[in-house]
């Protein structure tokens, strides 16, 4: 186990870096909530997702929505790394004719299962997967991340609600809760404590989390897919702009300019 942490913290620190990298070369982008993915990119793409780089459209791989879009530097990050695309495209992040826009598109990225960009929508997808995967009796996973500013949306509770009254237990969502969103701290804007017992009481297995820690992700995980009868939502305690010192918990993080110096220094620090 020691080992296998050890790997997926490598893993991270690998995403981390070619995230800050392909954001700093554009020159701006949505770096804090990309930041803070990092660690349960790494434990979903390296150790649990049942997925193939050399047969992306495999009918019965593990699905991934990232429905909090703005975080898709770093999913295309973790892409590159796996062998879904190649590394060099990570330097056409949301440029003119790209293949890899500011959120998500499954019509022009390899590996992206779900376009995604109006929050919420893309968990309401998640939960339709999961619903579809029931009724055709196909054995997977669908794994989605939201947002914490995203879970003000109604349509995000309309979909936990489905999910809890369906018991789909083939769905494991997480919360990437770093407190704050576009407009300020979420307590400020519409506060979302007892978060843990909101989702418990729409039907769901709930587990929280330090979203930076690999072991307890990995445990968090291995406990949902061993849950009958509940989807399961994994709450993950976050930082925005985790790692890079220009960006790190500062609420203005969410869209900012990064410069040539910033995101240089910036890998460099993390070594």
């Amino acid at each position: 186990m020691n080992h296998k942490v050890q790997e997926l913290q490598a893993r991270a620190k690998e995403i981390r870096k070619l995230t800050i990298e392909s954001i700093g070369k554009l020159g701006i982008g949505h770096i804090g909530g990309s930041l803070t993915l990092s660690e349960v990119l790494a434990v979903l793409y390296f150790d649990t997702l049942r997925i193939d780089p050399k047969n992306p459209k495999m009918e019965n791989r593990d699905r991934f929505i990232l429905s909090k879009g703005h975080g898709g530097p770093a999913v295309y990050a973790t892409l590159a790394l796996k062998g879904f695309i190649d590394m060099d495209e990570l330097d056409t992040l949301n440029k003119l004719n790209t293949n890899l826009p500011s959120h998500c598109d499954m019509n022009k990225t390899t590996g992206v299962d779900m376009t995604v960009g109006s929050l919420g929508q893309g968990f309401s997808a998640a939960v339709g997967m999961a619903v579809a995967a029931k009724l055709d009796k196909k054995d997977l996973y669908v794994y989605a991340i939201i947002g914490d500013g995203e879970s003000q949306e109604g349509q995000i509770w309309e979909a936990a609600m489905l999910a809890g009254s369906r018991k789909l237990d083939n769905l494991i969502a997480f919360t990437d809760y770093n407190k704050m969103q576009i407009d300020g701290y979420c307590k400020d804007v519409n506060g979302l404590d007892p978060l843990d017992k909101k989702w418990e009481a729409f039907g769901w297995d709930v587990h929280v989390v330090d979203g930076h820690d690999i072991t307890e992700l990995l445990d968090a995980i291995q406990k949902s897919q061993n849950t009958k009868e509940k989807p399961s939502m994994i709450i993950m305690n976050t930082i925005k702009g985790k790692g890079a010192y220009f960006c790190e918990n500062q609420v203005g993080s969410h869209n900012m300019p990064v410069t040539e110096e910033m995101w240089k220094k910036a890998v460099e620090m993390l070594g």
